[in-house]
């Protein structure tokens, strides 16, 4: 909880987030059944509102990922890009339209969280700004995550709705 003064409040929505990202990284493997070595589980996650509900699956880690291009955010000496394919597919009742990137988030062995980042890589195609799936839809893509060089990536978390929906699914890194 960075960035407000002490004995600032959290609103309750973040803390309960905080808690809950905190009790999924201790805990996350065990409770939703990860799959070893990371990929190829698929979680069910419902989003805030009626309806809303996808089946992520994590496809791929590519660690470390090289930027696609000069424009993409090259790390420097001290940090690294690691991009992980998710398969992403509507099995709600409602269009799902959201942006994938800053709903994953990365954990690392020392407990640091990761934002997702919508950065090319040669890893493969990112997914666009703003995904739209129509119930039955899915769509594949990369979430970039740029993170210090002597991180040790431990799992990978994907919550619907920005990443802010109470439903969070964790993956494992080998």
């Amino acid at each position: 909880m960075t960035g407000g003064s002490a004995g600032a409040r959290m609103p309750r929505r973040r803390l309960r987030g905080a808690v809950a990202a905190c009790v999924l990284a201790a805990f996350g493997p065990a409770l939703l059944g990860a799959a070893p070595g990371g990929s190829g589980e698929t979680v069910s996650l419902a989003g805030s509102e009626p309806g809303q509900r996808l089946d992520v699956t994590l496809v791929q880690v590519v660690d470390p990922a090289s930027p696609a291009d000069a424009q993409g955010p090259a790390p420097d000496a001290s940090t690294r890009l690691l991009a992980v394919r998710f398969r992403l597919e509507n099995t709600g009742t409602t269009v799902y339209k959201d942006s994938p990137a800053p709903a994953a988030h990365l954990l690392d062995t020392a407990g640091k969280r990761f934002s997702g980042l919508n950065s090319p890589t040669t890893a493969g195609d990112s997914f666009p700004d703003t995904v739209t799936l129509s119930p039955g839809g899915s769509a594949e893509g990369f979430v970039t995550f740029r993170l210090p060089q002597d991180a040790t990536a431990a799992a990978v978390q994907f919550a619907l709705n920005g990443g802010l929906a109470d439903d969070v699914g964790q993956w494992s890194l080998p």
